[in-house]
């Protein structure tokens, strides 16, 4: 009877731990673990990150995290942390939280617009995704990789399409950098190529004129026939005289650092500069900007026409008046200068 007795206490203990283990294990996986209010978060865990570094950050997050970690030993998340952008669900448990760390990274979206340099360009990205701007600087320069794909650093710019992107966070400077010249090659598909060989022109001409034409006009819908003025020029041994090519020609001196050329004047037409094309005939080595797509297809389809000249339009801001003759546009100039004197702009 006595034996009985200890052994249906036994048995009674028995069933009470392991009620209060699967208790502690319900608690541990199930329950939900976390602490904030809006419908999800998200973590940004690093490349090399460790677990220790995961679970400061995620502490804010959750209500208990050491229930947290206590799982995340059980799974061996501690030595198998994963670099990238994942979700929190508000509501989620323990159990649900490393699932979606573990093997769950999310992509962005990477978007960058007419960035004018590489430098600016690399500081526009690096906000988005992991690599900072100078990783990401040293891959767009990478000597090899241009003459391999035959860039200059001059018209490496031309490779990088503004448009918005999904990648991971975590993606590595090459990586992005080779995505990017995959994104170039998918641009310039058959039709493209062809009316650029039409046009006489290699894929870097194309978009070195394009960068000209988008400087020059925002419009969509006269940058065909500026560009066919262009071409016109051109193919008539005639000098661009592409205003913002005097300006990225002053850009690049001392002196002109952190101004803005409103006007474009005399002086700016003696630089000494190979991008000066009131002083070199032809296109300039390499991009003065990034072009939109816009300003890309408008030279690939430019505007057939008799015109070899156009000035800014002072009554229709942002539009011009386009000429066939010199006479014709000396009075459209003549005019646009009157309403920058007007405004009192001098330089």
């Amino acid at each position: 009877m006595y034996i009985k007795k200890i052994l249906i206490a036994i048995v009674l203990i028995g069933l009470v731990i392991a009620g209060c283990f699967s208790y502690y294990i319900y608690n541990v996986m199930f329950v939900p673990n976390t602490a904030f209010n809006n419908d999800k978060a998200y973590i940004y865990i690093h490349t090399n990150s460790d677990y220790n570094q995961v679970k400061s950050d995620l502490a804010p997050l959750l209500k208990d995290i050491e229930t947290f970690d206590a799982l995340a030993k059980q799974k061996k998340y501690t030595s198998n942390v994963k670099a990238g952008k994942f979700i929190i669900k508000k509501g989620m448990n323990n159990n649900e939280i490393i699932n979606s760390i573990r093997s769950k990274n999310i992509p962005v979206k990477v978007s960058f617009n007419n960035q004018n340099t590489l430098a600016q360009l690399a500081g526009r990205i690096s906000k988005q995704i992991e690599p900072d701007s100078l990783q990401l600087l040293k891959a767009f320069k990478a000597k090899d990789f241009l003459s391999k794909n035959k860039f200059t650093l001059q018209t490496a710019l031309g490779m990088y399409l503004p448009n918005s992107y999904e990648v991971f966070w975590n993606i590595t400077a090459e990586k992005f950098k080779k995505r990017m010249f995959k994104e170039y090659n998918a641009f310039w598909n058959t039709q493209r190529t062809a009316k650029a060989k039409a046009l006489g022109f290699t894929k870097n001409e194309v978009m070195t004129l394009a960068s000209i034409v988008y400087e020059e006009s925002k419009q969509k819908s006269e940058q065909p026939r500026i560009a066919g003025v262009y071409i016109n020029r051109l193919n008539n041994n005639w000098t661009l005289d592409a205003d913002p090519t005097l300006k990225f020609s002053a850009y690049q001196l001392p002196e002109y650092k952190n101004t803005i050329i409103k006007r474009v004047l005399n002086k700016h037409k003696a630089i000494d500069s190979p991008y000066n094309t009131y002083k070199y005939a032809g296109l300039p080595p390499g991009l003065i900007a990034m072009p939109d797509v816009s300003a890309i297809d408008a030279v690939l389809n430019y505007e057939k026409h008799a015109y070899f000249f156009f000035a800014a339009n002072a009554e229709k801001p942002g539009y011009h008046n386009f000429a066939k003759t010199l006479a014709q546009h000396n009075q459209n100039a003549t005019n646009y200068h009157r309403y920058l004197n007007k405004k009192g702009i001098v330089k």
